[in-house]
């Protein structure tokens, strides 16, 4: 199974592919699919659906994504990237390797009391596999009643599984900003409006949201990412675009920073004689586990094999799946000092012991025996 897995991740990491493109990594999870004996069903363009039966019509999910990133790698393995300008920088390439290695021991498992449903979900990174899978009828289709996920962590040590009690992951949105202002001289700045000048009053006073108007034991983040303006050193700027990110764990703190960002829009707009277009874009929900399933899963796993970790302020659309039902999703730790596996995810040199996702192997099998003596 070792080298199995390990042969997987790496032919999956020398072809790369973004969002719901994915034609060659679609086609060969397809082929290796096939060959375990399974009848794949497509859903969400490149996405592939396989199911165990179980004696009864009750199911239990697990998700991997397939997508990787426009980053050009510079890791110099022996199987980086043949697709330049895209890279597994994120472990989606481990992800599907894990589950490859799952489907092939449950290929030769008799029928266990549940059934068991594995979907490889194109475009995780964006805009969002997971939730076009649900609206083409995946819960219609199976009778799910759990869901469970993997991500490679290099947070973590090497085999260590993180988990989280509760909100786990942040919920994000994404809002993009254009500033109207009137040009003129910039020898006779009366005569315009100057969408620099209220662009930077406009930025500091997003900070404030985080720090005044929402309670410090409520995490949550504002980033301004981009901001562009201005025609020349010599002109008042006219137009001035930003765009930028916001992250919280409630939907209630999420719901306030839309808020609070609209007001100030509304007052810059007012005090600078300018023009403000704004779009708020909602993007993933929180990843929230489920008390009850994350209780049982410490309960059947020896202590030193999993951490109890903080929550974070990254977002992921596994969410979408616990909006229908309970779930968990785990990190699975890679950090090897020794080794140089220290990059964080999204780097051009993230690389990890491929050794360690027979770990996450091992999980998927520990949790399905678990639901399955429920």
């Amino acid at each position: 199974m070792v080298d199995y897995v390990i042969k997987q991740r790496r032919t999956l990491h020398e072809i790369p592919e973004l969002g719901f493109d994915l034609p060659r990594t679609s086609q060969y999870i397809y082929n290796e699919l096939v060959s375990m004996g399974y009848q794949p069903i497509q859903m969400a363009h490149t996405g592939w659906v396989i199911e165990k039966k179980g004696i009864s019509s009750e199911s239990i999910l697990f998700r991997t994504d397939m997508d990787a990133l426009p980053v050009e790698e510079k890791t110099e393995v022996s199987f980086a990237s043949k697709h330049k300008g895209k890279m597994h920088a994120c472990g989606h390439d481990g992800h599907m390797a894990m589950m490859l290695g799952f489907a092939r021991y449950l290929s030769s498992c008799p029928p266990l009391k549940k059934g068991v449903v594995m979907i490889f979900q194109p475009a995780e990174e964006g805009p969002g596999g997971a939730k076009v899978m649900i609206e083409e009828g995946l819960f219609d289709r199976y009778d799910i009643q759990a869901v469970f996920g993997i991500h490679l962590y290099p947070g973590l040590e090497e085999g260590i599984y993180g988990l989280v009690d509760g909100a786990m992951l942040a919920q994000n949105g994404e809002f993009d900003l254009v500033i109207e202002g009137r040009s003129a001289h910039g020898a006779q700045p009366e005569a315009g409006r100057d969408a620099i000048l209220a662009a930077a009053q406009l930025i500091e006073a997003y900070q404030s949201v985080i720090s005044r108007r929402i309670s410090p034991l409520e995490p949550a983040v504002i980033t301004i990412g981009t901001i562009q303006g201005g025609e020349a050193r010599n002109i008042i700027a006219q137009r001035v675009a930003i765009s930028g990110t916001m992250r919280a764990f409630s939907d209630e703190t999420y719901q306030k920073m839309k808020e609070e960002i609209k007001r100030i829009d509304q007052g810059i707009a007012f005090t600078h004689d300018v023009i403000i277009h704004h779009n708020i874009m909602d993007y993933y929900p929180a990843v929230t586990n489920d008390h009850h399933l994350f209780t049982q899963l410490i309960n059947i796993l020896p202590k030193k094999s999993f951490q109890l970790i903080k929550p974070m302020t990254f977002s992921e659309d596994f969410a979408f799946y616990q909006q229908h039902v309970p779930g968990v999703f785990v990190m699975l730790g890679t950090r090897n000092e020794k080794k140089g596996y220290i990059h964080p995810l999204h780097s051009c040199y993230f690389q990890f012991d491929e050794s360690v996702l027979i770990k996450g192997v091992e999980l998927y099998q520990d949790i399905l025996h678990m639901m399955d003596a429920i």
